[in-house]
C-alpha cells in the first residue's frame, strides 16, 4: 500500500517538473519574441512613447500640486501646549500674600497663585471653585461647604479642611488686616461631624457665596507665624498656592520697582495642567512703558490699558477687545464734609453739571445712572432723576453757599479714564462757581490707607465693583462708614439700613426688587453720588496669542483667568479626522 502511494507520487512531481520546463521555455521565447525582437521598431513609435510619459509626468505633477493646494482643507492649525504668556500690570507687588493684595499687579498675581473657596463662573455667576458644593439652608443663613477631594497645594501637600479654618480664623483676626473681613463679620464658622465646613450667619444673606471669593493660604507654612508680622513673613516673596500656576522667580529690572515674576505651570491645580509651560507678570510703573513694550513685542497683553490709548499702539500684531464688567463709575459725595453735609447742595450740583459731556471723557461705555444694573437684577420701576438745569442750579448753589465762592477737594486714581473724567467733572464744578482742587493718586496701598480709609476728600471720582448679585449694602449702609468699609460718602440713612438689609435677606425676588426700588427712591433723592458709567475691560494682545474666551461673562476684570488653562502661545497642525 505505501510503495503505491510513493510511485504515484513520483509520477506527480515528475509530470509537475517536466510541465515547468515547458512553460519556461515557452515564457523564454515569448519575452525574445514580443519584447527582444520589438526593440528595433522604437524608433517608429518613440513619439508616442514621448507623449505617454509626459502624460505620466503631468499627472504625477498635478496630484504634488493639488496636496499643495488642498493640504489646509485637510489639517488645521490648533493651540497646543507650551510656550509662556507675558501680562504687563501696574502697580508695586508689596507682598504676594493673597490677603494683602491692593494693587493691580497683587490681584492678578493673587488669581494666578490661589484658589478660592467659591469663584464667578464661565456665565458671570457665583459657582464653586475648592468647594465641592455650596448648600444655604431654606433661610438663607446658613451655608454649608464641602471641599473637593484629593486638593494639592503647589508643593504637593493636602488642601483641607485645615487650611480653610486656618485662613478664616486668620481673616476674622483683627491683627491681621485685610480687605476680606468684612465678609465675616459676625459670622460663626465651624465643622460638622460630615467633614464639612459650616458659615452660621447673623441674618440670612441670600448671595453669601459672593463673600466665599476667599482665597486660602496653607496651614502647614504658617501655622507658627505670629499674625501680626504675617504680611512681614517670607511667604509674602516666595508663596505656595493652589492657583493655575506656582511661584518661581522673581527679577527686578529697575530701581523704581519695574520686575517680572515667573510662574509655572502648577502640576496640582484642581483643573489640570494648563497648555501655557508658565505665565510671567511683567510690573510697570506707568502706561507709556507697557505700550513700548507692546509695540516691541516683548510682552504678550495687558489690561492696564483703555480704549484711548488706542492710537498709541502702533503694532499690527496687536489686538483689542473690550469686554463689559459689572462695576460702576460714581461720584461720591463725603456727606461728612460741611460743604456737601446738605442733600439740597448736592442735589443742585447733580442739576447743574454737565454729565453728557463728563460721560464723554469715557467714551464707548455704558452710562450708568443706579447702583444697580439689570445684569444683576431687573426692577420694574425706576425713580425719576429731577432735569438739568444749568442756571438755575448755579443760582441755588449760591444762596445755599452764602454766596461765598467754596473750596471743593476732588480725588481720584490713575486708572482707565478716571483722570479725564475727573477733569470734566472738576470743569463743571468750576462753572458751578466752585473753587476746584484735583489730587489724582496711584491705586496702592497708600492710597487706601491716607485717602479712602480717612475719606480725605469731599469728592472722590471713583470705580466700585457692583457684584454679579446686586448687594448696595457695602457701599451705602451706615455700619459701613468707617476706616474699614466701603462706604465712601459717609452716608448715613436709618431707612436705607432696614431696605438694604432687608434687601440682603430675602429669597424672594419679587420681594427683593420692591425693597431695592425703595432704596433707589432714597438714593436718588439724598444723592449720596451721581452714577457715570459702566466702565469696560479693554484687553490688548498678541494676535499670536490666545487669551480669555469672548463667550466669557466677566463681572469683574480679575475674572479674565477664569479660562486661563486654555490660553496658549503655540500653535500645531493637526491632520482632521474623516
Amino acid at each position: 500500500m505505501k510503495n503505491s502511494i510513493k510511485k504515484r507520487g513520483q509520477k506527480i512531481i515528475k509530470k509537475f517538473s517536466k510541465a515547468s520546463i515547458q512553460a519556461s521555455e515557452e515564457s523564454k521565447e515569448h519575452i525574445k519574441e514580443n519584447v527582444f525582437g520589438r526593440l528595433n521598431h522604437i524608433s517608429s513609435i518613440r513619439l508616442l512613447i514621448l507623449e505617454w510619459g509626459l502624460l505620466v509626468v503631468a499627472l504625477i505633477m498635478l496630484a504634488i500640486a493639488q496636496s499643495f493646494w488642498f493640504g489646509d482643507s485637510y489639517a488645521d492649525n490648533v493651540w497646543s501646549n507650551g510656550g509662556t504668556y507675558i501680562e504687563a500690570t501696574i502697580g508695586e507687588v508689596n507682598s504676594m500674600n493673597p490677603l494683602f493684595a491692593n494693587t493691580s499687579s497683587e490681584k492678578v498675581l493673587s488669581r494666578l497663585l490661589f484658589s478660592t473657596i467659591a469663584s464667578i463662573d464661565y456665565s458671570g455667576h457665583p459657582g464653586a471653585q475648592l468647594a465641592k458644593s455650596i448648600r444655604p439652608s431654606e433661610n438663607g443663613r446658613i451655608w454649608t461647604v464641602r471641599l473637593r477631594d484629593n486638593l494639592k497645594w503647589s508643593d504637593g501637600e493636602p488642601l483641607t479642611n485645615e487650611d480653610v479654618m486656618f485662613t478664616l480664623d486668620l481673616i476674622k483676626n483683627p491683627a491681621v488686616d485685610t480687605v476680606y473681613d468684612a465678609n465675616l463679620t459676625n459670622v460663626k464658622i465651624s465643622e460638622n461631624e460630615n467633614g464639612e465646613i459650616v458659615f452660621t450667619l447673623p441674618t440670612p444673606y441670600t448671595d453669601f457665596i459672593s463673600a466665599l471669593i476667599i482665597p486660602i493660604i496653607p496651614k502647614h507654612l504658617l501655622a507658627d507665624v505670629n499674625p501680626k508680622t504675617l504680611i512681614e513673613d517670607n511667604f509674602s516673596n516666595a508663596p505656595i498656592g493652589s492657583g493655575a500656576f506656582s511661584f518661581n522667580a522673581a527679577q527686578s529690572i529697575s530701581t523704581s520697582g519695574e520686575k517680572t515674576i515667573y510662574l509655572s505651570s502648577n502640576p496640582y491645580y484642581y483643573k489640570g495642567q494648563t497648555l501655557l509651560n508658565s505665565f510671567a507678570v511683567h510690573i510697570f510703573m506707568n502706561k507709556d512703558n507697557i505700550i513700548n513694550a507692546l509695540n516691541a513685542g516683548t510682552i504678550t497683553a495687558t489690561a492696564e490699558l483703555t480704549e484711548a490709548e488706542i492710537d498709541k499702539i502702533t503694532s499690527a500684531s496687536i489686538y483689542q477687545k473690550n469686554s463689559s464688567l459689572n462695576s460702576g463709575a460714581f461720584i461720591f459725595f463725603n456727606t461728612a464734609s460741611q460743604k456737601l453735609k446738605d442733600a439740597n447742595v448736592r442735589s443742585a450740583i447733580r442739576s447743574g453739571i454737565n454729565l453728557a459731556e463728563i460721560r464723554e471723557a469715557a467714551p464707548n461705555t455704558i452710562a450708568l445712572r443706579f447702583p444697580i444694573i439689570d445684569s444683576q437684577l431687573k426692577l420694574t420701576n425706576y425713580p425719576d432723576f429731577p432735569g438739568q438745569d444749568f442756571e438755575a442750579s448755579k443760582a441755588k448753589l449760591a444762596e445755599l453757599n452764602g454766596g461765598e465762592t467754596v473750596s471743593l477737594e476732588v480725588a481720584t486714581v490713575n486708572s482707565g479714564f478716571l483722570p479725564k473724567v475727573t477733569e470734566a467733572v472738576s470743569n463743571s464744578l468750576t462753572e458751578l462757581g466752585y473753587e476746584v482742587h484735583v489730587s489724582t493718586y496711584e491705586e496702592n496701598q497708600d492710597f487706601i490707607s491716607n485717602v479712602l480709609s480717612k475719606r480725605a476728600y469731599d469728592i472722590l471720582v471713583y470705580e466700585i465693583e457692583l457684584g454679579a448679585d446686586p448687594d448696595p449694602l457695602p457701599y451705602y449702609h451706615s455700619s459701613q462708614a468707617s476706616k474699614s468699609g466701603l462706604n465712601l460718602s459717609n452716608y448715613r440713612n436709618a431707612l436705607v439700613d432696614d431696605l438694604l438689609l432687608a434687601g440682603r435677606e430675602t429669597l424672594d425676588d419679587s420681594l427683593r426688587i420692591k425693597k431695592y426700588e425703595s432704596f433707589l427712591e432714597h438714593w436718588v433723592n439724598s444723592v449720596p453720588a451721581i452714577g457715570l458709567y459702566q466702565p469696560n475691560l479693554t484687553y490688548y494682545y498678541n494676535r499670536n496669542a490666545r487669551p480669555f474666551s469672548n463667550d466669557l461673562k466677566l463681572v469683574t476684570a480679575l475674572d479674565r483667568f477664569t479660562d486661563v488653562n486654555s490660553w496658549a502661545v503655540n500653535t500645531t497642525t493637526k491632520n482632521k479626522t474623516p
